[in-house]
């Protein structure tokens, strides 16, 4: 199942992509049938609530209640995450191109909400950020909440999984000894289209992902490179905090990002960069002056 979020008058409506269109599950559950309709109550209930929306987007095929995704202005797929978990330096090619020690457990920064942005939404450079780079990454949607589970049990709390574009301004982010300034600028996480339930993606360590700067391929990776496992990522955070629904964890980039390369020629307003993760759809964003 592929869950979208997208701009209404009442605000961002959750949407099921199917075969006959984007189900308005807001506007079917007000046909009589029960069901958690905004973006935000559907991602705190998380796994919870997989069956029943399965069976809405079944059930339903009223065209008032069907939309053309083409017509749609669609918001960030996942709008209000609690937390937001990245991982730094967790594919073996990406460690070695930026002269880094591949480390020995997983490196855990946040970002914050201001960091969200949509798909095909502008993203605003600032003149002073002169130093602007992508990354393409695969996102996890957590559906349980996971208190010290094992590796073998941590695929279960997954809800689905996303595109995730881990934007960052490099002079900010090594500023200091700690990368928030540089991670978490207005804008600087776009995800989406959609979220594709965790039973689409059997196996989250075979997926190819990709990126492209103004059309030339720059990231042509697997997350068979990862250094630590979606699992062990989960299993690993889940020791020190309790991963809640609705968290969202970007789990690190692949090799072909501009800190990596000599000479090093970041983006600029009017650059646009897409972000493809096997099965996941197409993210797309374009920088703009602020």
């Amino acid at each position: 199942m592929r869950l979208l979020t997208y701009q209404s008058d009442d605000g961002l409506k959750l949407g099921i992509k199917t075969g006959r269109g984007i189900l308005d599950v807001a506007a079917a559950a007000a046909a009589g049938v029960k069901r958690p309709i905004r973006p935000d109550a559907v991602y705190a209930r998380g796994n919870a609530v997989l069956s029943r929306l399965g069976e809405l987007a079944a059930a339903t095929d009223d065209p008032a209640h069907l939309h053309n995704e083409d017509d749609l202005i669609l918001g960030p797929a996942v709008p209000n995450p609690g937390k937001i978990l990245c991982v730094g330096l967790n594919y073996q090619k990406h460690a070695a191109e930026t002269g880094a020690t591949p480390p020995a457990e997983p490196v855990l920064f946040s970002k914050f909400n201001n960091a969200i942005a949509a798909p095909n939404e502008d993203i605003p450079i600032q003149a002073d950020w002169t130093q602007v780079d992508y990354e393409s990454e695969l996102g996890v949607v957590i559906g349980g909440a996971a208190r010290n589970v094992s590796v073998d049990d941590a695929l279960a709390y997954v809800f689905g999984y996303c595109n995730m574009n881990d934007l960052s301004e490099r002079r900010l982010q090594m500023l200091s000894g700690q990368w928030l300034l540089g991670k978490t600028l207005d804008k600087f996480l776009p995800l989406g289209p959609y979220v594709v339930t965790a039973d689409e993606i059997p196996d989250p360590q075979n997926l190819t992902v990709k990126g492209w700067l103004n059309g030339e391929p720059r990231q042509d990776s697997n997350t068979a490179d990862m250094i630590f496992t979606v699992a062990e990522v989960i299993a690993y955070a889940s020791k020190v905090m309790t991963l809640e629904p609705g968290d969202v964890i970007s789990t690190g980039t692949p090799e072909g990002v501009i800190m990596g390369m000599d000479p090093k020629v970041w983006m600029k307003p009017g650059d646009e960069y897409i972000v493809e993760v096997e099965g996941l759809g197409k993210l797309v964003n374009r920088m703009v002056e602020a």
